[in-house]
């Protein structure tokens, strides 16, 4: 996926994205190293970018399969920057 999909890169996170022509999706997953902080930091953070993942999934078309690897600065953000984020990286699926 890493080698021939294509990157997103963003001040909150950075995602790879890759076409799947079976369009059982979209599918997303989630990578949080420990580098973050201790679990209750890393669980927030992915909570974050799973509910605002959930928002836009209906703008993703089907055939994504969406890797999230957040930065430091997604766990102080707002939320309205982390929905921004993702709506960003939506449109970007959406128009590919």
């Amino acid at each position: 996926m890493y080698d021939n999909g294509a990157r997103f890169s963003g001040p909150l996170f950075s995602a790879f994205l890759l076409a799947n022509e079976s369009g059982v999706g979209p599918r997303v997953g989630f990578t949080v190293p420990r580098a973050l902080g201790n679990a209750v930091t890393r669980n927030r953070i992915k909570r974050r970018m799973r509910e605002a993942m959930r928002l836009e999934l209906k703008r993703i078309g089907p055939q994504w399969e969406i890797v999230l690897n957040p930065r430091k600065t997604l766990e102080a953000a707002s939320w309205e920057a982390v929905r921004k984020e993702v709506e960003r990286l939506a449109a970007r699926c959406a128009n590919s």
